[in-house]
């Protein structure tokens, strides 16, 4: 526990390093930024879009998508 503390006060008292980053690390943040935020949308459209597209296609050919009828 007292290292925990330690730590919190250690981390609040820290100046700034400043510090080089240099255009290697600045657009390896860029890309990864860009996938992870490609990654969410692509996300969203399989788990949101291709389901609900599925359900108006259904809903608009007026059957089940297995092709059983309702009385089996």
């Amino acid at each position: 526990m007292k290292s925990n503390i330690l730590f919190v006060i250690g981390m609040l008292l820290a100046g700034s390093a400043h510090a080089y980053i240099g255009p290697g690390a600045g657009l390896g943040a860029i890309a990864t930024l860009i996938a992870v935020v490609l990654g969410l949308i692509l996300i969203l459209v399989g788990f949101v879009w291709f389901p609900l597209k599925r359900y108006l296609k259904n809903k608009r050919q007026g059957g089940s998508a297995s092709g059983e009828s309702e009385n089996d």
